[in-house]
């Protein structure tokens, strides 16, 4: 009897989402979204937005408004993929009747499924434990959860044990001892753990608080969205976001501003909350400070998804693998790592990283094809993608090869234990040198930056010098404050001390804007008589200089010191020689 019970309920089971599969084929995703066979993208766009805002189950708690929701979805992945697009054309007609085979019944995370005819099937989740399954030639499969592990369906041809659905409908273990005994709720408990949660990225709310502490110059990526309850396209753009969010995590976070109850927040990052909702992107591309990028685009995943991907951070220098070596003057003097893979461009998680480490690592990232490059074989580089570190020691490391990544997130997590291990060992080293007795070399570095005359010039900023920067000062107060910048980076670098009477490299000097206009008239026609502080990179070799003339500190003017060496900034011919008098 209890054989002949399961039978039936398994039958009208079946029956049922048969019936459902013939229905969901009647659907055409034209009709759905109530355009035009011919209609372009833009169209079929605007529609889609319409509808789905007015459909939106947080907005809309009608009977049937869920379901016009997954319809409408469903409708809008196929037209707005040209492929998907076309196959529909081709294997069915307006009144929705494509090929249609026999179908099969399988099981993927914790859901059992039916899927009906038509190529190329795909699916997406319509909420409470179904999923509505979009295919080419307008088909749809449909699925319920019957808990479960994926594996336990063994060799029955169904992809589910059976016994699971009398556990999950009755409570009870199933016949012939299933280990999948207990009650409904523990099965669906585990199903949502295992099933679509997994996938899911959450858009946090946003406050003053959590800005402060998770965001503002954390180094890490967000997509912000500024709205109040009364914005237009909100939940619209909170879909479009969960996609890109999804597809970039680990790489981005998202997040959400009630405009209404966080008016400080909104007042202080300069967002003012409209009738629509806006779309920012708070990144750092190649600045240390974070900033936030309006978004202005289409309100669909692959423009949001492109935008996202132009202002992920961008510390990382490109480098040709055969002509590379690490610097050996760089500042500030922070370990180096390079990053070899087959990728033409920057890797999307080198760049993430990049952002997390900004300020902690100097990085660079090569395309590589050939592992007997002397660099590499040194090294031992057998396996790519492959990290490499140079210690502030300047020794050089293979942190690891064959880098297994399996999705953006593991690959950041994996290159983010390396990096915080490498560095991890640069401060030990670093605590080392400090506390290490103090060498002749190191007594020399203490001494003050010299001023530069016409006597010494030649010595301190002549054509055996790579680099002399000066630091130019109109007042006593500037000039205490340079000294002390500058005497600083050179400690930190050991570079004028080990090297400041062989002329080699880089140098540094002190100048009197007010006694010396003649001298700084050769690289600014006004003698920079405007600023009574500023940063002169003189390169006397090749006749070219870069000013830095904001308000200089010693992170700044380290910065700006390093991306003269580095070459990253670019340099300007003098008017004429400068010659000091």
């Amino acid at each position: 009897m209890g054989t002949h019970l399961r039978c039936i309920l398994v039958v009208s089971l079946f029956i049922t989402l048969f019936a459902l599969q013939v229905a969901a084929k009647t659907l055409d995703p034209y009709k759905v979204l109530g355009v035009d066979k011919n209609a372009n993208q833009r169209d079929i766009q605007k529609a889609f937005h319409k509808l789905s805002l007015k459909y939106h189950p947080d907005k809309n708690k009608g009977k049937g408004a869920q379901e016009k929701f997954a319809e409408i979805n469903n409708a809008y992945e196929v037209l707005s993929d040209e492929e998907k697009r076309k196959n529909y054309d081709l294997y069915g007609d307006e009144k929705g009747n494509p090929g249609f085979d026999g179908g099969n019944f399988g099981n993927r995370e914790g859901y059992t499924y039916f899927t009906g005819g038509g190529p190329k099937s795909s699916y997406f989740t319509s909420g409470d434990g179904w999923q509505t399954m979009g295919g080419q030639g307008n088909t749809k499969t449909f699925s319920f959860s019957f808990g479960g592990n994926r594996g336990a369906s063994g060799g029955n041809p169904f992809g589910f044990d059976v016994g699971d659905v009398f556990s999950n409908f009755f409570g009870g273990g199933s016949m012939g001892g299933s280990q999948h005994g207990g009650s409904a709720g523990s099965a669906r408990a585990s199903t949502g753990t295992s099933g679509q949660d997994s996938s899911t990225v959450r858009i946090h709310d946003v406050t003053t608080q959590v800005f402060n502490k998770e965001v503002a110059n954390q180094g890490i990526t967000w997509l912000l969205l500024f709205y109040t309850p009364q914005s237009k396209d909100q939940f619209l753009l909170e879909s479009v976001m969960q996609d890109v969010a999804r597809s970039l995590d680990g790489a981005l976070r998202a997040g959400k501003v009630n405009c209404d109850k966080e008016k400080a927040l909104c007042k202080k990052v300069g967002v003012s909350s409209g009738k629509s909702a806006r779309l920012f992107i708070y990144s750092y591309t190649t600045t240390e400070k974070g900033s936030l990028h309006e978004y202005s685009g289409e309100y669909d995943t692959k423009s949001l998804k492109t935008f996202c991907q132009e202002h992920l951070p961008r510390f990382s220098k490109r480098v040709d693998i055969g002509q590379f070596s690490f610097p050996l003057n760089v500042l500030p003097n922070l370990p180096q790592v390079l990053l070899l893979s087959t990728k033409k461009d920057t890797p999307v998680m080198w760049r993430a990283i990049g952002g997390m480490f900004r300020d902690r690592l100097i990085f660079y990232d090569a395309e590589v094809h050939d592992l007997s490059l002397p660099l590499l074989k040194r090294l031992g580089v057998k396996n790519l993608p492959a990290l490499i570190g140079r210690s502030i020691n300047g020794e050089e490391h293979l942190l690891k090869d064959g880098i297994l990544v399996k999705d953006l997130r593991s690959g950041i997590k994996e290159l983010k234990t390396l990096l915080d291990s490498f560095e991890k060992k640069n401060k030990k080293l670093a605590s080392n040198q400090a506390n290490s007795k103090p060498s002749q070399t190191s007594k020399r570095e203490e001494n003050k930056v010299p001023l530069l005359t016409a006597s010494n010039f030649e010595e301190i900023c002549g054509e055996k010098t790579s680099v002399c920067i000066i630091g130019v000062f109109g007042s006593n107060k500037a000039k205490v404050q340079l000294e002390a910048i500058l005497s600083e980076i050179s400690k930190k670098t050991l570079i004028r001390g080990q090297n400041y009477n062989s002329g080699n490299a880089i140098s540094y000097a002190l100048l009197d804007r007010n006694k010396q206009s003649a001298f700084l008239s050769s690289f600014d026609k006004s003698g920079f008589k405007s600023s009574d502080k500023l940063l002169l990179a003189y390169k006397p070799r090749r006749g070219r200089f870069a000013v830095y003339s904001d308000e200089v500190t010693l992170e700044e003017a380290e910065r700006f010191v390093g991306s003269v060496l580095n070459g990253d900034v670019q340099l300007t011919a003098t008017r004429q020689k400068p010659v000091l008098r």
